[in-house]
């Protein structure tokens, strides 16, 4: 099976490579909010059905007819259609986040607005709830640049929502959807359609079941596979009695268990004067020095409702949402793997957040001049954290004191641990008033604008064994406006020109992971930020060319931000770190690493292009493309300094005790003004697509589908010499045959067909500190000859099968 699938789809990589404009496809499921008809797509960008060439916007669409046909199982995988995003999720299981624009954004912060903005049915939501498995989706809308004056919260970079298939009022219907891989996947999701009582009350149930090995990162020991198994489900309700009322509700809950294991590489992979590993990985193996996996529980349960009533030429919407995350992970801190056994940092996470906005807007044009939105928004959010963090206790063998290999590091006396339980807790409270409004001035020109009045508060603490720290207890308040303006002209029915412009405003962040009982003024000014405050500027065009086949958009922009939060990469800045001793009941200094967070200023230049064309009727092509550059202006950031010369270090190893306190003494860690990159994706990255099908039979349709990805040369950490990246692309194929109306489909494909592997990052050698008991538990450091390491996903043959019926 698997050889024939390579052939198949190695011929089908020479016919065509396949497409974003494949959105286009009049196969696709239409809901209330969304439809794909005669090549026109229609967004719901500003509250409202628009054709996306009609919005003076960067918009990317993804639909639930892009999802089935490039079988995207992930919601990661979107970014392969949409260059310039790229989305994370920690490997520990709590956080997760997406960048765009030129800038970063990965920080575990408790109350934060994001940098990118997730919405699920037109409600604020946390990236790690989205970035799950996929199923049953109707269509994913992302706008790039500022947002604010007409949903939700404000956010920087953009906006990133997802829309769940709706009930229909009138059709029975279903879906069976199949998928199964040559490196261990299975994947099974469906839904039904039931119209309670016709044209006035329908559920839908849909759900998905996914067993797969993660990243397929193993230990170099015999141990535990990893794994990655994800079962969840929705159902959602439509009633709409009248045609002025109509009424929506949902309940989803997934559960996801998995174990991973930290990949990682020998250092001299790259650096040919390193020492030699007892045991050389190199990237490509896909290995781990790690004994025992970390395992993870995801539990996300969401509650979303609405109602519309339509009375006059107005809408009047209430949108309501409640959702819980429980997740526990764990952390390795023996990272170094010195001493025999794992000692884990575990975590409990349990955060909940509830939204209520309620709009008011018209429906029908005002004077056949205005269009306008007026809102309010509330939301709440606590992310209260419990964890319980280890400090290692041991001793090296004397005879073989620097291995770090199972059973040869470590003396006669075992190592064993001092857990100490450590509480974070976070409470912010958002509410905002916001208005937007459009003139039509005749038939071709338009201008909007929009204002957001934010009232915001938060408190954060940090609790140590039953003690609240000092310094680490902090509470913010704040009243901002943030504006939104734009104008527009049609030339020609064919184009339009536009400019905006736009201000964004997120409050200071409270970052968690360092847990000092002893924190210095300059270590806690690199854990509780400033506002950030933002600033806009774009210019772009749209054009429909060749009578429609073809679409021609471009864009560029410049971008501001003033006490922008840059978070140090890799595994973060060595500082000194105090340790909570219980028998003794005092702190001692010891080691640490940790991604502390510098306010910085920042400029982002960038500019973003899309060409789609049906070149036949069978035949469709698609191109799109973004380049986008952030760059800090002389910003202070938190940095290894070990000689004092106030320009970040590259690629230290881990010092001992007396060399770090010799430089930072009392501050705990080093601080240099840097002027550099601001973000560590590639900034530039396209990807091309296209389709041909052609008719086998009167019931039968054949396809060749491709996807490529092409990402530039990168530098991800400025002050790394060894985790460059040159440009790479990967490729995916697919081919199948399918029912010309969409009713069955049975697909062979490939993704990363040529098995590319590219070594994405790459940290600082990984290090373990410990206290020693038989030199009176002073603080050491053991570096290893090993680097942590991600890198792109493997090469999977694979085979879907799809069944639908009815309203699907």
């Amino acid at each position: 099976m698997r050889l024939v699938s390579s052939l198949l789809l190695c011929s089908a990589s020479v016919v065509g490579l396949t497409s974003p404009a494949l959105a286009q496809d009049s196969e696709t499921e239409v809901s209330t909010d969304t439809s794909f008809s005669d090549n026109v797509i229609i967004v719901q960008t500003r509250r409202r059905a628009e054709d996306v060439q009609d919005v003076p916007a960067v918009i990317d669409t993804v639909s639930a007819d892009d999802v089935n046909k490039l079988n995207i199982r992930n919601f990661k995988e979107v970014e392969t259609l949409v260059p310039g995003l790229t989305m994370e999720t920690d490997a520990n299981g709590v956080g997760g986040g997406a960048k765009l624009r030129g800038v970063n954004f990965d920080i575990n912060a408790s109350g934060n607005n994001p940098t990118v903005e997730f919405y699920f049915n037109d409600a604020p939501i946390t990236a790690g709830v989205i970035m799950q498995q996929m199923y049953d989706i109707g269509q994913i809308e992302v706008q790039r640049g500022p947002q604010g004056t007409l949903r939700g919260r404000a956010s920087p970079s953009g906006s990133i929502t997802v829309t769940a298939k709706k009930p229909d009022l009138y059709s029975y219907g279903g879906v069976v959807d199949m998928t199964a891989n040559d490196i261990g996947t299975l994947n099974f999701k469906g839904a039904v359609n039931i119209p309670i009582i016709e044209g006035v009350a329908a559920i839908r149930a849909a759900g998905v079941w996914d067993e797969n090995e993660g990243d397929r990162v193993r230990s170099i020991y015999s141990t535990k596979d990893p794994f990655s198994r994800t079962k969840s489900g929705r159902i959602s309700a439509l009633v709409q009695p009248t045609y002025w009322l109509k009424l929506e509700g949902l309940y989803q809950r997934l559960d996801r268990k998995a174990r991973t294991y930290d990949q990682v590489a020998s250092f001299s992979e790259v650096n040919p004067d390193a020492p030699e590993s007892p045991l050389y990985i190199s990237s490509k193996d896909r290995l781990s020095n790690m004994e025992d996996g970390l395992d993870i529980r995801q539990i996300y349960d969401i509650y979303n409702w609405r109602s519309e009533v339509t009375a006059l030429g107005q809408v009047l919407i209430y949108q309501g949402q409640h959702y819980t995350q429980k997740i526990s992970g764990a952390e390795n801190e023996d990272k170094g793997n010195y001493f025999p056994g794992q000692f884990n940092r575990t975590n409990f996470s349990h955060t909940s957040a509830t939204s209520h906005e309620i709009r008011l807007q018209n429906d029908a044009r005002i004077l056949d001049i205005f269009d306008y939105v007026v809102g309010f928004f509330d939301y709440k959010n606590s992310t209260p954290t419990s964890l319980s963090r280890p400090t290692i206790i041991g001793a090296p063998n004397p005879l073989n004191p620097s291995t770090g290999l199972l059973g040869s590091a470590f003396s006669p006396l075992l190592p064993n641990a001092s857990y100490i339980p450590i509480e974070r807790t976070g409470h912010s409270h958002e509410q905002s008033f916001f208005g937007n409004l459009t003139a039509h001035i005749g038939e071709d020109t338009e201008i909007s604008g929009g204002v957001r009045h934010i009232d915001y508060e938060d408190e954060n603490s940090l609790i140590v064994d039953g003690t609240a720290i000092p310094g680490a207890q902090s509470g913010q308040s704040a009243k901002k406006w943030i504006y939104s303006a734009s104008i527009k002209h049609n030339f020609s029915p064919d184009l339009m020109v536009y400019a905006s412009t736009g201000s964004s405003w997120r409050p200071g962040i409270n970052v968690v992971g360092d847990f000092s009982v002893n924190p210095s003024a300059l270590e806690l000014g690199f854990l509780n930020l400033p506002a950030e405050t933002s600033k806009s500027y774009e210019i772009g065009m749209k054009s429909t060319l060749l009578g429609g086949r073809a679409r021609l958009n471009v864009t560029a922009y410049h971008q501001k931000f003033k006490n922008y939060p840059y978070r140090t990469p890799g595994q973060g800045v060595y500082y000194v770190n105090y340790g909570y001793d219980r028998a003794t009941q005092t702190a001692f200094p010891e080691v640490a690493q940790f991604n502390f967070v510098g306010a910085v200023p920042v400029e982002v230049n960038g500019i973003e292009g899309n060409l789609s064309l049906d070149v036949t009727d069978n035949w469709s092509m698609s191109l799109v493309a973004s380049y986008s550059l952030g760059k800090i202006k002389g910003g202070t950031v938190p940095c290894n300094d070990l000689n004092g010369d106030g320009v970040p270090d590259q690629n230290v190893a881990a010092p001992t005790l007396p060399e770090l306190l010799a430089v930072v003494g009392s501050d705990n860690l080093s601080a240099c003004e840097v002027s550099q990159r601001a973000g560590f994706s590639s900034p530039f990255g396209a990807t091309v697509t296209s389709e041909y099908r052609f008719p086998v039979s009167g019931n039968v349709d054949a396809y060749v589908r491709g996807l490529f990805n092409f990402n530039g040369a990168s530098r991800v950490d400025p002050v790394n010499r060894f985790d460059d990246v040159n440009s790479y692309g990967l490729l995916n194929v697919f081919t199948g045959i399918r029912d010309p109306e969409g009713a069955w489909e049975v697909s062979l494909f490939a993704k990363n067909l040529f098995d590319t592997t590219k070594t994405l990052t790459r940290t600082d050698p990984l290090f373990t500190s410990y206290r020693n008991p038989l030199t009176g538990f002073s603080s050491e450091t053991y570096t290893s000859t090993y680097t942590g390491v991600t890198t792109t996903a493997p090469r999977e043959f694979g085979i879907n099968v799809r069944y639908a019926f009815g309203s699907r």
